[in-house]
């Protein structure tokens, strides 16, 4: 007897291939799934989401798919470790052409003309590029190229990035600053909290037929998210093996126990981000490196538009594109404030714009800013942070927390002398 029949189950709940039967729609897949679904409509769509190993962007992505209407032609590319001749000659691959031996200018003719001919038709195109986080700048200056291909009237060509947090990373570098200014969203999917992460589990085992949800007992959830951060892949890894655990055991449930069991089956440690201790050093040591100190979020709507991070000095805010921060909105001036970060924070300021400049309900002209502020230029918000305060925080926090496990360690040693 498989552990199927032992639990009454129709098929396994958690298999790590991407299934879109099973895709759970916390709020953060089904916001991702609109920015996807906007580049259908909005003909210069250019979205890119990204999310950690794991956290359910393949699936998220064949569901996508498979709800395209017949007016929408496709191509996905995954295998992304390529040149820029070789990414576009898999380009026209998944529309169809025979494009090797093939020079450069060629395939981009190919490409146009193809473009071009669909739109005529009443086509509308999409390229989708999973794993976008191993393309190379040369790549990445190339998709910007394509993104620009329009006809007399509008561009024709849609565009999904997809890939882990590393891409934010590169499209933060100076040197796609073109490419980001023709990002029209950009989301991150995050790992699912405790709430979500028990909807998620007891969703998959629905779907695979579970006669009620209580096959995984309320003392589980808790050590499930404590191991796995969240992380819908680690989550599937882990309650199946505690499936398998439970089934060994000739039980009918699973408890915390038998996730124990597993967790100790699979040699885990608790998940960092449970911890946070590992996230946060990355993150001290990342801005070390980089030399940031300033770091501002676009928001439209309630939704994050662009996020940028800035070493100390002049950064000019505008609607025309060769400013450092781009927002393309009628109601934003071509140069409309300056921010200007020194050893004592930032200090942001009006350029005479059209519009102003807002903290609130009050119109500033000059105003030197706290960690968190919200500027309003016309009907975008810009978040402040500064990322040495942050850092700051964090250090002391992580001082505290030695200082709690010396203490611990202290408290123990007394009663074991006791």
């Amino acid at each position: 007897m498989s552990y199927l029949e032992h639990f009454n189950l129709q098929e396994q709940p958690f298999r790590l291939t991407p299934d879109p039967e099973f895709l759970y729609w916390s709020k953060q897949h089904a916001r991702a799934k609109a920015y996807m679904e906007s580049t259908i409509w909005l003909a210069d769509g250019f979205v890119v989401i990204t999310g950690e190993i794991g956290s359910g962007k393949t699936t998220l992505l064949q569901s996508f798919l498979s709800e395209l209407e017949d007016d929408v032609v496709y191509a996905v590319v995954s295998q992304t470790q390529l040149t820029p001749t070789q990414f576009l000659q898999a380009v026209l691959t998944e529309f169809g052409f025979k494009p090797f031996n093939k020079r450069k200018v060629e395939l981009l003719d190919m490409l146009n003309m193809y473009l071009i001919e669909q739109y005529s038709n009443g086509k509308k195109v999409v390229l989708i590029v999973d794993e976008a986080q191993n393309l190379s700048r040369k790549v990445l200056e190339e998709i910007r190229l394509m993104s620009g291909i329009e006809t007399h009237k509008e561009k024709v060509l849609r565009i999904i990035l997809a890939g882990q947090p590393e891409l934010r990373d590169t499209l933060d570098s100076p040197s796609l600053k073109q490419l980001v200014q023709r990002v029209r969203l950009r989301f991150h999917i995050g790992p699912l909290d405790r709430h979500e992460m028990r909807e998620y589990i007891e969703h998959r085992l629905q779907v695979a037929g579970a006669p009620d949800r209580g096959l995984f007992g309320d003392d589980s959830f808790d050590i499930i998210h404590k191991y796995t951060g969240g992380v819908p892949r680690l989550i599937n890894t882990l309650c199946d093996t505690a499936l398998l655990c439970a089934f060994a055991d000739e039980k009918t449930g699973v408890s915390h126990d038998d996730v124990m069991a597993a967790v100790a089956e699979l040699n885990w440690e608790e998940h960092e981000s449970t911890t946070g201790i590992h996230q946060k050093l990355q993150q001290i040591q990342d801005r070390e490196q980089d030399g940031n100190v300033t770091r501002l979020e676009v928001h439209s709507e309630g939704a994050v538009v662009s996020e940028q991070s800035f070493p100390p000095g002049r950064i000019i805010i505008g609607r025309s594109p060769d400013n450092e921060v781009y927002i393309k909105s009628k109601f934003v001036s071509r140069h409309h404030a300056q921010l200007i970060s020194d050893d004592d924070g930032a200090v942001i300021e009006d350029l005479n714009s059209t519009n102003g400049v807002f903290l609130g309900e009050k119109q500033i002209k000059k105003y030197r800013l706290r960690d968190g502020d919200v500027i309003s230029l016309g009907v975008h918000e810009l978040v402040y942070r500064d990322l040495r305060q942050a850092d700051e925080f964090i250090e002391d926090q992580l001082e505290d927390d030695d200082e709690d496990s010396v203490q611990d360690d202290e408290n123990v040693d007394e009663q074991e002398t006791a």
